[in-house]
């Protein structure tokens, strides 16, 4: 079974707490990401997602100059590089998320996304069930 080291992005672009909402989406918007980790001097602090930026400054009408730690998720789910692929999958699972932070102690250090797993030839029954679960979940939530 793999390592999620073996799978996990280790270039993550992030933000500072010293980043503004405004940057952020600028910078989601040149990388064509839906999220960011904001790290503090290598340590993660937070998550900000494009869904964050919508629901907790637009619809609320804060400007676009408020800051990250305004905005940003800080209660996070993250998992280690030595964890197993299943045990990700697991947790993306338990707690609908698509994309989870990779730390050693604080310090950040990966992304490991859906696209990670779905790009991989998963053997693991589980796995493929838990992001399939992800999927169907938050693709059966969507209202058009």
């Amino acid at each position: 079974m793999e390592k999620i080291r073996e799978i996990m992005t280790d270039k993550v672009e992030s933000c500072s707490l010293l980043d503004n909402v405004y940057e952020v989406a600028v910078k989601m918007k040149e990388l064509n990401v839906g999220a960011i980790p904001i790290v503090d001097n290598e340590k993660l602090a937070g998550m900000i997602t494009d869904r964050d930026i919508v629901l907790r400054c637009v619809a609320e009408k804060h400007p676009a100059s408020s800051k990250v730690e305004d905005i940003m998720s800080n209660d996070l789910i993250t998992v280690s590089p030595d964890a197993s692929s299943r045990e990700a999958a697991k947790l993306m699972a338990e707690h609908q998320i698509r994309r989870l932070p990779v730390v050693e102690g604080d310090k950040l250090v990966g992304i490991v996304s859906l696209g990670d797993f779905a790009i991989r030839d998963l053997t693991d029954d589980q796995a493929k069930q838990a992001l399939t679960e992800i999927s169907e979940s938050n693709y059966n939530g969507m209202q058009h």
